[in-house]
């Protein structure tokens, strides 16, 4: 690989052919990526691509921010790679794109971790060490890993600005922050309020509603039913149930259903009666135990409201007579799915509670609150029984003490979804918070009006989830009681009816006339303002913002707007792109658009692309703890970046599913993808290297492109053609954002060159003929600027090797393949005919090779026939115009195109779409498909000329409801031609039939072996690492009965076409020392007999071939037997290698067997490791560590296996 990156990048400095070393025939990809990132280095690419773009367009990204106090995964890098393609497109595409990475320094993430380390429980821990110290020991951390992730996202390839970036401590963007807020607060969009809100007792803070929704788990809850008696109906009581024990110390009143019926019943066991709802008497009696219970009364809820019961316990009891608490009320949101209809009312601890309580004027919204929980979760000295115990581990011990007092009905326990805080992954509580709000349900419909005007993808996640959660959003409560955080900009007086609200630095010091450099607690806590109103000094309320607050103010405080570049900012809003996970919903991508409406009145964006979530491979979430998932830079390491970012983007999770990863996926990109693609590289290098006056145009570097070749190849214009549909598609694609449609094809594109051109087009490129070699520049070339943004390690790579073959090198405008514009497809270049015949082509070879596999009759085993069967004259003559290409790939004698079913025994069949038919006929879609069943083929004929058909009872089939397919009824058919052994194949998305005549003929089994030993010799000549146009000498010696010896005289003519080479038999060769061959091998070909091949080097003259073994160091093998020699086996395969090299008598090193069993076998391009072992069980490994010499193996068996 280090003399394919000299040769590439390296050539920038150099003529075109100057020095340019062939590529190896293997590639360390990873290696690759850090030459090429070492050429952008030495460029500075990423910056002179800006330069090179400053004046043009502007398109406007805006980065999302992550919290730099853990490392990136897997979803960081997938959504970091989304943004580096579509950027790397925009650029392309000739617009400046500024780019700035940027870091969320505030708020919980930081403080959770500094409390950790620190022991801190609480406020008062925190409050004792001071604010400062505090806040010293956040800003400490929260830098720890800048410098891994700027390193981690370059080695992913991925441009962005870490030099500009922006964080969310720096006093411009704290101050842009402070001026939003100031806009809403003006705008009567603020206020303070109590409201009950899900509360991290970790974190000591509330939560907003949407942070509250990002992290539920099942969990088990005790599920208890309580007896709440009646004060003026003795041994009757009412029961309530609940799964928050804890929350029953705060309980203030009974909610009941006005219009649902409640009962009145005996039980049994106890005698006591109970009210309960009718329809929930199975909570407490199983539906069969009828005599459980005796039924007293049957009534509305409506007529318990009013009724007054004990208090369950005593710490509140004061308040039935102060605010007539701990009586019965009346409210709908009651339900008959779960517990007992009559629900207990902790109005400080739900959001339904303390509606209902308001509404009944057991609580008012200036009174004290019941809320006996400290900021820690703790209970609080106004409960005695339960001082100092967290409520949570509480549970047991109410639950006991009801048991003691008589109150404990039933107790069991139950299996639910419940939140659980997002930072410390610790139960949420539900808690009155005194809060300031952002008025959120004044702008609802605005908010979707703005979701309407953005284009999302894919577009079910805006239309579904995002707009479903913007009709339920509710008031935003923007404030935290915490302290690494914006401190909210409000003076306020002691009674609190004076507020001043801060929006910049200067008003600040306009106003206290102190001036600050930094706007943290600790430098603007203390400072007073005066008041106006003669009430004394204005102090700041003790809150700092929500650090969503902050990220959703992004676009404005990056730019420190309003105060600097304001025009700047305001000409490039709404941003064109940004991208984040599907999480961020209800996250980042909600609290842009809340702030954005709040402020201007339209949304933040244009365009948004959603991505999945990463999960490890049992589809359970990544999770360091149980280390569920490989390091994202051991993956990166041992494949390559490229193969990461295609395996990513390639999936899936950019249509916003989920994506289980598993790190054999990134083999498979590497091997499927990666390996082809080099060695087409590699292949026209070769090629083209052959010819010392192969020269292309410089200007197919410039900006303009050079024009297509010219040639008169059905191949060479197919191949033109279609990289120019496929420029023309990923063009219309990009644009669209969707991604999801352009991997695929691009990976198409990359078959089709590698294994369909190339393939087809070998020996026209091998003899170096002009048309071929310049219609595989071109592709290649525009397939490197194709790539560019998808994987541009290799892209670069490519380019930096196919400009050698220019006649003139690209100036600093070109030196990199980042710095082109996205070609734009040549229309005259396109041909949909020929793309066409192509097509259907490609179909009938894949048939037919299928078929072949399906008999194992291999491709060099020639056959008589084969017939493609398909109704259209188009598609016939189609196949039928390239039907040299498919004799030649299929090994076939003779094709056959025909209209004609009944010959072939194939019939049509109806494939109707059962999901749209199901649900357009509902209970009529039985007989339906009765019908369809018994339709003759001329209806279906006439439905593929129409594309409707007319059932009876009048129902109608259209196109998009049904399709027709082939099927051939027998797998044997006789066709024409009796006595014919036909197989078939269906290609169902072209409807394209093809049998092959599999009948065993004498004539091509013979054939069949004369390619077998063509194979053969070419293998062996590429392990003696022979380049095609090396003079050598090939001797052969075959043995048996199966008339070896007469194939190879037979097809002299044939082999020699092939290999460019005569077979000489040993026998007739005189005297041979064929210890000088540079490569042997003895194999059994079919059954018909073994066969030894030698191969010699004739580079100066016959006997040099000890001078060529010492320079290439390559160690021939021979037959078993010797102690100098080792037997290998893989799978059913043997080979023998000798381990002394015969030119010298050196040993082979255990690393040199290595290579050399991945040439015998043909593994260099498996993309996997190869192992040995000693044994056939594969236990015992076999290694430098474990084997400390070759000659331990002599006369033995190694066993070969990959990893």
């Amino acid at each position: 690989a280090s003399s394919a990156m000299s040769g590439g990048l390296n050539s920038l400095k150099t003529t075109a052919s100057a020095g340019r070393a062939p590529l190896d025939a293997s590639i360390n990809f990873p290696e690759m990526e850090e030459r090429v990132l070492e050429f952008w280095s030495k460029i500075d690419a990423f910056k002179t691509s800006l330069a090179q773009s400053k004046g043009k367009k502007r398109y406007t990204f805006y980065d999302g921010p992550p919290f730099a106090t853990g490392l990136p995964h897997y979803g960081h890098i997938l959504a970091g790679t989304i943004k580096d393609i579509v950027t790397r497109w925009a650029h392309q595409t000739g617009h400046y794109v500024e780019r700035r990475f940027g870091w969320d320094c505030h708020g919980l993430p930081v403080e959770y971790e500094i409390d950790k380390s620190l022991g801190i429980t609480g406020p008062q821990d925190i409050e004792k060490m001071g604010i400062k110290a505090y806040n010293d020991q956040c800003r400490a951390i929260v830098t720890r890993y800048c410098s891994e992730w700027e390193r981690i996202v370059k080695r992913i390839g991925r441009w962005i600005d870490f030099e500009n970036d922006y964080k969310t401590m720096y006093p411009s963007f704290m101050e842009s922050v402070w001026w939003v807020f100031s806009q809403l607060y003006h705008k009567g969009l603020v206020y303070r309020g109590v409201k009950v809100m899900p509360f991290s007792t970790a974190c000591s803070t509330p939560l907003s509603n949407f942070e509250a929704g990002q992290n539920y788990k099942m969990v088990d809850d005790p599920a208890i039913v309580v007896s709440f008696p009646l004060d003026n109906e003795p041994g009757v009581a009412l029961l309530a149930w609940t799964t928050t024990p804890w929350t029953l110390p705060s309980n203030l009143a009974l909610c009941v259903h006005p219009e649902m019926k409640y009962v009145r019943v005996r039980d049994a066991k106890t005698g006591s009666v109970y009210i309960m709802m009718e329809a929930r008497l199975c909570a407490l009696y199983k539906p069969e135990d009828t005599g459980a219970y005796e039924l007293l009364e049957q009534f509305p809820g409506s007529q318990l409201e009013g009724k007054t019961y004990k208090p369950l316990l005593p710490y509140f009891q004061h308040l039935k007579a102060e605010r007539g608490a701990f009586r019965v009320l009346c409210d709908t949101y009651v339900t008959d799915d779960s517990g007992t209809g009559i629900v207990h009312q902790a109005p400080y601890h739900g959001e339904d509670d303390y509606r209902v309580c308001l509404k009944y004027g057991i609580i008012a919204r200036d009174s004290k609150l019941v809320c006996p929980v400290d900021a820690s979760g703790k209970f609080t000295d106004e409960v005695p029984d339960f001082h100092g115990q967290h409520v949570k581990e509480a549970d047991k011990n109410i639950c006991d003490l009801l048991k003691k007092n008589g109150r404990l009905v039933n107790h069991s326990s139950i299996g639910h979804n419940y939140p659980f805080c997002w930072r410390s992954d610790t139960p949420l509580i539900y808690k009155a918070v005194p809060s300031w709000f952002v008025r959120v349900e004044d702008i609802g419909q605005q908010l979707l009006d703005n979701n309407q005007k953005s284009y999302w993808v894919p577009k079910y996640v805006q239309e579904k989830r995002f707009a479903n959660w913007l009709a339920g959003a509710r008031d935003w409560a923007i404030s935290r009681n915490r302290y690494w955080g914006t401190p909210m900009p409000l003076w306020v007086s002691e009674d609190g009816e004076e507020v001043v609200c801060v929006g910049s630095i200067d008003q600040l010091a306009e106003l206290s006339g102190v001036r600050v450099t930094d706007l943290h607690r600790e430098s603007v806590d203390n400072i007073e303002i005066p008041s106006k109103l003669g009430k004394g000094p204005l102090r700041r309320i003790p809150e700092v913002f929500d650090c969503w607050f902050e990220s959703g103010s992004m676009p404005y405080a990056q730019s420190h707007y309003p105060f600097e570049r304001a025009k700047d900012f305001e000409d490039a809003f709404p941003a064109d792109f940004i991208a984040e996970g599907i999480d961020q919903t209800r996250g980042w991508f909600y609290t842009l658009l809340v702030i954005s409406t709040a402020l201007f009145g339209k949304p933040p964006f244009r365009n948004l692309i959603v991505n999945g979530i990463v999960l490890a491979s049992d589809g359970q979430k990544m999770s360091k703890r149980k280390k569920n998932y490989p390091d994202p830079m051991k993956v990166v390491e041992s494949h390559g970046a490229d193969a990461l970012r295609l395996y990513l983007i390639n999936s899936p999770v950019v249509r916003a599913e989920n994506l289980r990863f598993n790190e054999s996926g990134v083999k498979d990109v590497v091997k499927d993808v990666f390996l082809p693609l080099y060695n087409s590289l590699r292949f026209f290098d070769q090629c083209a290297g052959s010819r010392a006056d192969f020269k292309q145009p410089g200007s197919v570097a410039g900006a303009g492109g050079g024009g297509h070749p010219d040639s008169d190849n059905v191949m060479d214009k197919w191949i033109l053609s279609y990289s120019q549909s496929v420029v023309r598609y990923v063009r219309e694609e990009m644009a669209a954002y969707r991604l999801y449609t352009v991997l695929p094809r691009l990976v198409s594109f990359v078959d089709n060159l590698t294994n369909w051109y190339i393939r087809m087009n070998r020996k026209r490129l091998r003899d170096a003929e002009p048309a071929a070699l310049n219609s595989l520049f071109y592709v290649l070339f525009e397939l490197s600027c194709l790539l560019a943004p998808f994987v541009p390690f290799t892209a670069e790579f490519f380019y930096q090797r196919l400009i050698t073959f220019l006649d003139k090198q690209p100036d600093e405008e070109a030196a990199s393949v980042h710095f082109l514009a996205l070609p734009c497809a040549d229309e005259s270049a396109i041909d949909d005919e020929i793309e066409f015949c192509v097509s259907h082509m490609q179909s009938v070879i894949s048939s037919g090779r299928i078929v072949r596999d399906r008999n194992t009759l291999p491709i060099k085993y020639p056959l008589s026939r084969v017939i493609v069967v398909h109704n259209d004259d188009r598609v016939l003559q189609a196949v039928q115009s390239m039907e040299s290409y498919i004799l030649e790939e299929l090994n076939v004698r003779q094709l056959l195109v025909t209209k004609d079913k009944e010959a072939y025994k194939v019939s049509l069949r109806a494939e109707p779409n059962h999901k749209l038919l199901g649900a357009k006929f509902r209970g009529a879609y039985k007989q339906i498909q009765e019908n369809l069943r018994a339709l003759p083929a001329a209806a279906l004929e006439e439905f593929q000329r129409t594309g409707r058909l007319e059932l009876p009872g009048g129902h109608v089939i259209e196109a998009a409801e049904m399709s027709v397919s082939l099927r051939a009824d027998s797998d044997d058919s006789g066709g024409s031609g009796g006595g014919s052994s036909l197989d078939c194949h269906v290609d169902q998305s072209l409807n394209l039939l093809v049998l092959l005549d599999i009948t065993p003929d004498a004539s091509m089994q013979r054939e069949g072996l004369a390619r077998e030993v063509v194979n053969r010799v070419q293998k062996l000549r590429k392990r003696a690492g022979l380049q095609p146009s090396d003079p050598i000498k090939i001797f052969y010696r075959a043995d048996g009965d199966g008339g070896l010896s007469g194939v190879v005289r037979e097809y002299a003519e044939f082999i020699y076409d092939t290999v460019r080479q005569p077979l000489v038999a040993l026998e007739e060769a005189g005297q041979v020392n064929l210890q000088q061959a540079m490569a042997h091998e003895q194999c059994k070909i079919k059954d018909s007999g073994s066969l030894d091949l030698w191969v010699f080097s004739t580079a100066s003259g016959d006997n040099s071939a000890q001078q060529q073994q010492k320079q290439s160091g390559k160690i021939p093998s021979s037959s078993a037997g010797s102690k100098d020699e080792v037997r290998l086996r893989f799978g059913q395969e043997e080979r023998v290698l000798k381990l002394r090299n015969p030119a010298d008598g050196s040993l082979i090193s255990m690393n040199r067997l290595l290579k050399e069993v991945e040439v015998l076998f043909n593994l260099i391009e498996s993309g996997q490791e190869v192992r040995l072992y000693r044994d056939a069980e594969l236990k015992t490994l076999l290694n430098a560590h474990t084997c400390d010499s070759a000659e331990e193996l002599g006369q033995k068996t190694v066993y070969v296996s990959l990893r």
